[in-house]
């Protein structure tokens, strides 16, 4: 079976479910938890590696069951994995069951079984697959997920344009489902044969920050199919903008959420309604603004190394504003969606 027959199957299922009331966005979640759980096993049985799971809760103690006892095995597992440390902690954290039916979760639970094994696929396969999924819900759903997933196209040319190199760190603070940190390593993965090069950038390369759990979640998997991280996550949830953490990279790959920074309403004791806004204060921001694509640009220029380089998305509009505020700071092109700019003051080409 092809990838492209692979990806419909098991997209052609999502249908199913979806006209029983679970959305693509839930079956993709179900999907991650169930494949992770599926290739621990294999990679146990079949390479002889140490589990990261416990006994009790591996898929051998989902794939002979059904009915109650299924569900009540699928969300104890969930619970359970989702406070464990490490990459684990991070792929099933607040993970539940959305497949509350044991009918719907046994049709699934089969059909990752069936298929397998999916650690004899090639580590690109096994991520075209499931990269597959993603792109999918993002072009379907017509909001929410797609904020989350940039297209190819777009990131193959910024990831061009930067040219991380064997040896470079690199860093996308709003990460999404991991696009740019992929296009980074299929980049750089080809500039050396050495083992222990590629090991350092499989394991040591990459670093990635998104602010919702889900899409985190997303992501880890993501990278971890693409053969990305070892035992611990390279994508952590967190706020990017909150801080930096200190750390310096040589490459920041990035497409930042357009938008104001959020506000909220606070009703007092007295039942009038007052709004107020969050606001981020930052030594290395130059700038004030509650903008967050421009506070995006000032983080990239604070956890870029002295020599450093950036590729983003950018609006036309939002990059002539930038440029026109942050003068002699960063130059963006005003006609074309991304921009490269250096860590030192002055301009770069866009």
């Amino acid at each position: 079976m092809s990838n492209e027959q692979l990806v419909s199957k098991v997209w052609n299922y999502a249908h199913v479910l979806r006209d029983q009331g679970i959305s693509y966005g839930d079956y993709i979640e179900q999907i991650t938890y169930l494949l992770f759980l599926k290739m621990d096993l294999e990679r146990e049985e079949l390479l002889g590696e140490a589990s990261a799971i416990p006994p009790q809760w591996n898929w051998a103690q989902l794939a002979n069951k059904d009915g109650e006892a299924l569900e009540l095995q699928y969300r104890r597992t969930l619970e359970t994995l989702g406070r464990e440390d490490g990459l684990i902690g991070t792929i099933f954290r607040k993970a539940q069951n959305k497949l509350s039916d044991p009918a719907k979760l046994k049709r699934v639970v089969s059909l990752i079984d069936k298929e397998g094994p999916w650690v004899g696929l090639q580590v690109d396969v096994k991520g075209e697959i499931y990269e597959g999924l993603l792109e999918r819900n993002a072009s379907e759903v017509k909001s929410g997920a797609g904020q989350y997933f940039t297209p190819r196209p777009v990131i193959e040319a910024i990831v061009k344009c930067v040219n991380p190199t064997i040896g470079e760190t690199v860093c996308d603070p709003a990460c999404g489902t991991g696009g740019f940190l992929l296009a980074a390593y299929d980049h750089m993965k080809t500039q050396t044969r050495d083992r222990d090069r590629l090991r350092a950038l499989r394991h040591d390369a990459f670093t990635g920050v998104d602010i919702v759990d889900e899409v985190v979640r997303l992501c880890a998997m993501n990278l971890y199919l693409h053969g990305l991280g070892n035992s611990v996550s390279p994508v952590v949830q967190g706020d990017a903008l909150a801080g930096d953490g200190g750390r310096r990279f040589g490459v920041v790959l990035t497409n930042p959420p357009f938008g104001k920074k959020s506000s909220y309403k606070v009703v007092g004791e007295d039942g009038a309604v007052t709004t107020e806004r969050e606001h981020y204060e930052r030594e290395g921001f130059k700038f004030t603004t509650s903008n967050k694509q421009f506070n995006f640009l000032q983080h990239i220029m604070t956890i870029l190394d002295t020599h450093g380089r950036a590729g983003a998305t950018c609006s036309s509009r939002r990059a002539g504003q930038g440029r026109a505020s942050a003068s002699g700071s960063w130059r963006a092109s005003t006609s074309t969606p991304c921009c490269a700019c250096p860590r030192a003051s002055g301009t770069a080409p866009a």
